[in-house]
């Protein structure tokens, strides 16, 4: 009975100590994230090619119900089993997707992905494909959309590239109004940075 409190008391310290060691590396990595997020990325978010492009798909869904929004959501997602993907091709090959691309390429390997969001959640343009079209039930878009400057998700190990990444959010201003008009989503290489 005497010794199982200093092994308590020793399993428990180490147990702290270990929780604010792995907190210390995630703030490392948020603060990594962030750095190159503010050097990188926000310099070209007032780019025309990114704001025309959110203006021109705010409006062209301003009327959009929820139920439409599922229903493009859903179609979506039928189209990512099947070769004839019309949707998802005229995505990736607009002007501002072209554009993602190019600044994915430019980041050499930092960059693994990057898609624009609407003010509805749902994808303006986007350097590769994505699981769905509508992220705005979703953190990434719910946290940027809403004002915060930046939301970085816990970092994940991709399943087909065992790349270590990270996906940071922000809003998408209205560089007259300062208003919020959409979200950006940047997945990160933490392995390059």
């Amino acid at each position: 009975m005497g010794y199982a409190r200093p092994i308590f008391t020793a399993v428990l310290a180490g147990a702290l100590i270990f929780g604010q060691a792995a907190v210390a590396q995630q703030d490392v990595r948020v603060a990594a994230v962030a750095e190159f997020i503010d050097g990188n990325v926000r310099p070209w978010l007032g780019d025309p090619a990114i704001l025309n492009a959110f203006i021109a798909q705010n409006a062209a869904h301003a009327g959009l119900d929820q139920a439409e929004i599922d229903a493009l959501d859903a179609h979506w997602r039928g189209e990512l089993s099947r070769a004839d993907r019309p949707v998802i091709e005229a995505l990736l090959s607009n002007p501002l997707s072209l554009y993602l691309k190019g600044r994915q390429r430019a980041a050499e390997g930092v960059i693994t992905e990057i898609f624009v969001m609407d003010n509805r959640g749902l994808n303006v343009g986007q350097s590769d494909i994505t699981s769905d079209y509508w992220q705005g039930d979703e953190a990434k878009w719910l946290e940027s959309f809403g004002g915060r400057a930046l939301h970085v998700e816990e970092p994940e190990r991709d399943e087909s590239t065992q790349l270590m990444q990270s996906q940071a959010s922000l809003p998408i201003r209205d560089p007259a109004t300062g208003a919020v008009i959409g979200a950006i989503t940047v997945g990160v290489d933490l392995d390059a940075l």
